[in-house]
């Protein structure tokens, strides 16, 4: 990723931040969509961490042009994940320390790869009473911050340098593929929707940006319930997410995620986690209804690593009833966000921030371990 602001970095961490960007594009076709037709996929899996490599290098660049985060100091955040190996990464390029707060849904193999990056992995033990596993652990990086001084926390669902960072990948979107009338996105944070969408409907006015959300998430006005996936979604409302870009949005669930990781892997070699999934199925619908000429483009934001152990375990998928349950052909239709609760691939084609519908439901109650972005969640 070519840096948007430069600070001084020395030759073997320059050498570090260059592993980020310019990833791969598959184009992606049978058997998702028919021969002749289908949607390129941006593999951001190719990064060291994934996609969120990009904003925690960005992130921790514009504090330290601010003064924010100075010369050593701590980096302290929450998070599920991906995250945390992006900001392991930044902190081994730009020379600070860094504490991952999560909770015990992290997978040990996560744990044991931050760990080995350099990161302190700290583990909150109990939920908050009304707030879950999220706010327990925002609680913990609010205490940890008071204990460090010079201390720094990103907060990547507030934080506008998370959208900023994504030009990069818009900019390279437009010059690999030329025209593109479609971009499909999962939502976690809402960084990457945002800051790709953002770009690239400037290049071009007609886009239609598909959002893609897992069931019992409430960042597009659905009641916050226990989730699997982990990635994409979220118990609260992350102020990133930029709902006027939306032309759709579609919500998927676990087992038909699953599904579509494992034809993906099948038929393209191409592997990743719940959000390439669910991503991948609502892209491939939309190869198999457009005209054949759209230029449909699928964000795929990991890879396969941490979900060896659920997306591509038999014994996992089984105990919790997510195998031999192809998907519907297409997604259920509602016409409005909050219309009724979904529990399968469902689609709405009127998006508004759901804060703003009558009666929304404003529990934030975080509700599954660790159950918070993507993108990363990741």
């Amino acid at each position: 990723m070519q840096s948007l602001t430069k600070t001084a970095v020395g030759p073997g961490q320059s050498a570090l931040s260059g592993l980020v960007g310019n990833t791969p594009l598959l184009r992606v076709s049978e058997p998702l969509a028919p021969a002749g037709r289908g949607f390129w996929a941006k593999l951001e899996g190719f990064n060291p961490g994934g996609i969120k490599d990009r904003p925690a290098l960005h992130m921790v660049e514009r504090a330290r042009a601010r003064g924010d985060l100075r010369p050593g100091g701590r980096i302290i955040e929450s998070t599920s994940g991906t995250l945390g190996l992006g900001l392991a990464l930044a902190g081994m390029v730009y020379g600070h320390p860094v504490t991952l707060v999560t909770d015990p849904g992290l997978e040990l193999s996560m744990t044991r790869l931050l760990t080995a990056y350099g990161a302190q992995v700290n583990v909150v033990s109990e939920p908050h009473p009304t707030g879950g596993w999220q706010q327990a652990r925002r609680e913990r990086v609010q205490r940890l911050l008071e204990q460090h001084p010079d201390s720094w926390c990103p907060d990547q669902y507030n934080n506008p340098d998370n959208v900023a960072a994504y030009t990069p990948l818009a900019l390279e979107l437009a010059s690999e593929i030329g025209h593109i009338d479609v971009l499909v996105c999962s939502v976690g944070t809402g960084g990457h929707s945002a800051g790709v969408s953002r770009v690239l409907r400037q290049l071009y006015p007609e886009l239609t940006v598909v959002g893609v959300d897992t069931t019992g998430s409430t960042i597009f006005g659905q009641p916050a319930r226990p989730r699997l996936m982990r990635g994409l979604g979220s118990s609260i409302y992350p102020r990133n997410v930029a709902y006027e870009q939306f032309s759709e949005v579609h919500w998927v669930a676990p087992h038909e995620a699953v599904w579509t990781c494992r034809q993906l892997a099948a038929s393209h070699y191409a592997t990743g986690g719940w959000s390439v999934g669910a991503v991948a199925l609502v892209a491939g619908w939309l190869a198999r209804t457009m005209p054949a000429d759209a230029r449909i483009v699928a964000v795929f934001p990991d890879g396969p690593q941490r979900y060896l152990g659920t997306v591509y375990d038999d014994g996992y998928c089984a105990a919790h009833g997510l195998l031999d349950t192809p998907p519907a052909p297409e997604p259920e239709v509602i016409g409005r966000l909050d219309e009724k609760e979904v529990t399968r691939w469902t689609r709405c084609t009127s998006v508004v921030d759901p804060l703003t519908l009558q009666g929304a439901h404003h529990d934030v109650t975080e509700v599954v371990p660790g159950a918070d972005s993507a993108e990363e969640g990741r």
